[in-house]
């Protein structure tokens, strides 16, 4: 069996990969896994489940609430419910454990299943890789430890999970936004009833579009990954700002008043800015991955903040803020993480803090965003490679090396191997598009002669 566990839980497509029976065993197999951690030494254990819309969620939170229920742990169904609100729920409620049903940005027939520990910080490494071999051990025959009668889990509708959830990211707010017309994207997804919610709250007004899920039209031309329908809006309706939300909400995008998209990189320039302004961005620090535009390491450079660079993943950027007590990191697709108010990325309130930046300067989101210059960047994925062989492969070393020489210091390559698929992702930024294509181009070349 291949590892189940990529970086953001397990993905698939729902009833093929992903099916009731998989999704049963891992729930009773990271049961068992955190009982014997002892992290339900002492107490009667308790779960939060959690989904997105998707139609497949309704079978699968079946699947893993009796999983759990029959291990032992009692469950608390919040519904659906955006990622980080599950998240923050596992930590407010004091559970041992949390699942969320979703596969985030991922087309319709696509679900997933990931676990969240005490507190609401998602799974170590080593707890995954046991959950796994647990699991395993026990689909090819070996006996589960049953509790029976009063030992089985009880599951409940936590109804109230919705209201808390928003007042908690209302309270995080340092302004109101009363005044600011924002348009929504919601994705059809997780955040179609508390993204308005909020937003309402705070005193926007508010447009909402992709609000409407229905079980399958979850991302389906719309939200973070579909911005054209978001800068439309925006314009035609004379909004300050639009904000877009994936499938279960932990990511944001946004566009300004001209329709222009504002990425994950000018996001986290401009929240840098103002946290530091009211004197909680920690040490001056901002925390991104190696994916990040060159220009936003320029702009943080010339804003005299410190930025550290982390491998792809958004639980990569957490694990070195909560190492170093940083406050603020992020990825260009729109993961932002604010460790004082969040354990996770969470769209809601990235979307929430930007527009209170607006409304606290009074001046557009263009200009804010206008701290950092994004320089062109050209991202070509090479499938059907040998991705392992991308840092013993010495056509490839020599081949980037000469690509780095002609770019200089204006601009810079990176060959990652994709953490799910057979193939490798080239990315290369240089002051000029034409330059950044040729050199990208060159270079896939070279990974489909080198590696195929």
């Amino acid at each position: 069996m291949g590892r189940l566990f990529g970086t953001d839980g397990v993905r698939g497509v729902a009833n093929a990969d992903l099916t009731a029976e998989l999704a049963l065993g891992l729930s009773v197999a990271a049961a068992h896994v955190l009982a014997e951690a002892g992290t339900f030494e002492g107490h009667r254990p308790t779960a939060v489940v959690g989904r997105d819309p998707r139609a497949s969620g309704e079978f699968l939170e079946a699947a893993v609430v009796a999983g759990l229920a029959s291990a032992g742990v009692d469950v608390l169904r919040v519904g659906v419910l955006p990622t980080p609100a599950v998240a923050h729920l596992t930590g407010a409620l004091g559970a041992d454990l949390g699942v969320m049903l979703s596969a985030s940005h991922n087309a319709m027939p696509d679900n997933g299943i990931k676990f969240f520990a005490r507190g609401g910080h998602k799974l170590a490494d080593d707890l995954e890789d046991r959950i796994e071999a647990v699991y395993d051990e026990h689909r090819t025959g070996a006996p589960w430890e049953r509790p029976t009668g009063a030992g089985v889990g009880r599951v409940t509708t936590y109804d109230e999970g919705f209201d808390q959830y928003v007042a908690h990211l209302i309270g995080v707010l340092p302004n109101r936004l009363d005044g600011l017309k924002v348009v929504l994207d919601e994705a059809h997804g997780a955040a179609a009833r508390v993204s308005p919610e909020a937003f309402a709250r705070a005193g926007a007004e508010i447009i909402t579009i992709g609000a409407k899920p229905d079980g399958l039209n979850i991302n389906d031309g719309c939200g973070s990954t579909h911005l054209d329908l978001l800068k439309a809006a925006v314009v035609e309706h004379g909004a300050a700002l639009g904000i877009a939300h994936d499938g279960d909400a932990d990511r944001c995008l946004a566009v300004d008043h001209t329709g222009a998209e504002v990425d994950g990189d000018q996001i986290l320039a401009v929240l840098a800015l103002a946290m530091r302004e009211r004197g909680v961005l920690r040490q001056d620090t901002v925390v991104a991955t190696v994916m990040s535009n060159l220009g936003f390491k320029l702009a943080m450079e010339r804003e005299g903040l410190s930025l550290v660079q982390t491998a792809v993943g958004d639980r990569y950027v957490l694990e070195s803020m909560k190492e170093h007590g940083y406050a603020l990191g992020g990825e260009q697709s729109g993961h932002v993480i604010v460790l004082d108010h969040a354990t996770t990325g969470d769209g809601t309130l990235t979307g929430l803090l930007l527009a209170a930046r607006v409304a606290e300067t009074g001046r557009s989101l263009a200009e804010l965003a206008a701290v950092m210059e994004r320089l062109p960047q050209v991202l070509i994925n090479v499938p059907d490679v040998d991705k392992s062989r991308v840092k013993t492969s010495a056509e490839l070393s020599s081949a980037v090396a000469d690509a780095e020489r002609e770019l200089g210091q204006t601009g810079r390559v990176l060959l990652r191997p994709s953490g799910t698929e057979p193939l490798v992702r080239v990315m290369v930024e240089a002051a000029d598009i034409e330059q950044a294509r040729s050199v990208a181009g060159r270079l896939a070349d070279v990974v489909k002669s080198a590696l195929g």
